[in-house]
């Protein structure tokens, strides 16, 4: 038998153990890309009587790829900081 422990921390409100036998590795990297599984303390991979931490494996497999900026946004950018530091000048 198989099945991962991925160990949710909440901060003051303490932590959750989510374990479903039923949940396949692909099941678990596909949650912590959409995001349903976030503050993750470890993940761990039981099978038989072993124990792994297979917590950077599943994260880097899960990570978007990142996206340059375009053009559009590189302007956008500009006006929103042009139009922030306006806001703080004195009147």
């Amino acid at each position: 038998m198989q099945y991962f422990v991925v160990m949710i921390d909440y901060g003051r409100r303490g932590r959750e153990a989510i374990v479903d036998p039923e949940l396949t590795r692909r099941e678990v990297v596909a949650r912590v890309a959409s995001g349903e599984y976030a503050n993750i303390s470890f993940i761990h991979e039981i099978a038989e009587s072993s124990v792994e931490d297979i917590t950077e494996d599943v994260l880097a497999e899960a990570a978007l790829p990142e996206l340059g900026l375009t053009g559009a946004d590189l302007q956008a950018n500009t006006f929103d900081h042009a139009r922030d530091l306006r806001k703080h000048e004195p009147v």
